[in-house]
């Protein structure tokens, strides 16, 4: 990436320093992110780190609660490799993947409540994690919120803003911007994960946005295809906008014990299930960079001058690793 596109000095010193807020080393959230980082496995903790993310990239993402739901040991590890990338004068700065993509999911929430005409909604989270949009997305005023994760998960993101909700600190008490919010205990690769939904007030009949931010590739392939038929055979009763992020296979191996789900072709898999219309994004698009990927010889602007079905880099050798970002619609008719 270039440094000067972003609007940042190469000097190191221009990327803010990390001041951690004070409610972070309060007894009760320093016991919390102590269990988090000794009890939860990698998919569980994936959730403070990209809090983490979205906090140290805070001048493109606006998330004040995102430092208290990350925790200082994943502030702390994501800081030194954003560090390190701006010595090193890297074109692609740590972070900037989780950057691009959180905006790109702002953006396409907001364009799918405006194609509902009233902007009312519900809008799900499956595999929520620490995810705030139910507080600084302003759109989200008609819209009922629903987050689905690990119970752990979600109690343990329910402490902590429970614990902000009494500092006297402005921009980390949690106000919420949604209309309301549901957070609902469920493991999604488990089949009551809906009916889970249902008893605390989603109605499948309303105009729906389902979210999969980080999710999809950490389930197993039944699994994941499983979660994308029940969200599909909602396209059957009302408007439906699924917005989610698809891992092709030589992401997979980044780390091929946590990444097992992988979809080279989302426009295709997503039809066969129900979908009525599909739109694929990559990293750097016009829609997906946001003013962060200018760099003609960045990572991700390399990759998208290759055909996708070129799986290993003519220049460098390495795996052509991409992620795909989705948004698909379907509704009782056909059209949204």
């Amino acid at each position: 990436m270039s440094n000067q596109e972003n609007g940042l000095s190469n000097d190191i010193q221009s990327w803010p320093k990390l001041e951690l807020p004070d409610l972070l080393y309060t007894d009760t959230i320093q016991e919390i992110h102590r269990s988090i980082q000794n009890d939860w496995d990698s998919t569980r903790r994936s959730a403070c780190q990209t809090a983490a993310g979205r906090a140290l990239w805070k001048h493109v993402v606006n998330d004040p609660l995102a430092e208290l739901l990350a925790g200082e040991t994943s502030l702390r590890t994501a800081y030194e490799k954003i560090k390190k990338d701006r010595l090193n004068n890297a074109r692609e700065i740590s972070g900037v993947i989780l950057a691009v993509r959180t905006l790109w999911f702002d953006s396409k929430i907001e364009a799918a409540l405006s194609s509902f005409g009233d902007g009312a909604a519900q809008i799900v989270l499956l595999g929520a994690g620490m995810d705030t949009r139910a507080y600084r997305l302003s759109c989200l005023k008609e819209s009922n919120i629903f987050e689905v994760d690990f119970p752990e998960v979600l109690q343990t993101k329910t402490t902590i803003l429970q614990a902000a909700s009494g500092s006297t600190t402005e921009n980390q008490h949690p106000i919420m911007t949604a209309k309301s919010l549901n957070r609902v205990a469920a493991d999604i690769s488990e089949n009551d994960w809906l009916a889970k939904l249902q008893t605390v007030g989603f109605e499948p009949k309303k105009n729906t946005v389902w979210i999969l931010e980080g999710i999809l590739y950490y389930l197993t392939h039944s699994d994941a295809v499983e979660v994308l038929k029940i969200i599909a055979n909602n396209c059957n009763l009302s408007h439906t906008v699924l917005l989610a992020d698809f891992m092709n296979k030589q992401s997979t191996t980044l780390c091929s014990s946590v990444f097992r789900f992988y979809c080279d072709w989302p426009e295709q898999l997503l039809p066969s299930l129900g979908f009525a219309d599909v739109k694929v994004s990559q990293i750097g698009d016009p829609d997906a960079h946001f003013g962060l990927l200018h760099d003609p010889l960045n990572l991700f602007n390399k990759l998208r001058s290759l055909p996708r079905t070129v799986q290993t880099h003519p220049d460098t050798g390495t795996p052509c690793c991409r992620l795909y970002l989705v948004q698909a619609s379907g509704s009782p008719n056909g059209t949204i």
